[in-house]
């Protein structure tokens, strides 16, 4: 029987396949791209994905060894800079790698324990894990409709 926590990392990578699998298909030429008059681009939002899950791995789950600059948070727009695909790529298997090894060692109990942030206030650990899912897919689908009807 498959505890908790492995339960969860399961459903994590089967809902983050709606971004990875998109990878491959993105080349550097669409990164600028954007949805009309949509304020963030397709490197944006893969630089803010893996942000946002260094964040999650850092403050929510515990991983303080983790040092993490989330321009994209920080900025809270779309400055031009991610433009170059191979940083982009490995930023967000980075960010994959770390948010899975600091989930990988939440005990069943963990799960259940109250987290503070300002973001989005008092939740369990799983509850916040949930935001984090949503997260990854909530952009996953913004980048698949900027990739396919997005302008420069």
């Amino acid at each position: 029987m498959k505890n908790k926590t492995h339960l969860l990392i399961e459903l994590w990578i089967e809902a983050r396949t709606r971004f990875y699998n998109q990878l491959h298909a993105i080349s550097e030429k669409d990164l600028p791209k954007r949805l009309g008059t949509s304020p963030n681009s397709i490197g944006f939002l893969m630089r803010h994905i893996g942000d946002v899950e260094l964040l999650f791995a850092k403050n929510v789950f515990g991983a303080s060894d983790i040092k993490v600059s989330a321009k994209t948070v920080i900025e809270k727009y779309d400055t031009g800079e991610w433009t170059n695909i191979k940083e982009l790529n490995e930023y967000v298997k980075y960010s994959f790698e770390t948010l899975k090894t600091i989930i990988e060692q939440q005990t069943e109990s963990d799960w259940e324990t109250h987290i503070t942030t300002k973001e989005f206030g008092t939740k369990t650990k799983a509850e916040a894990f949930g935001r984090i899912v949503s997260h990854t897919a909530y952009h996953a689908g913004q980048i698949a409709l900027i990739n396919k009807y997005g302008t420069f």
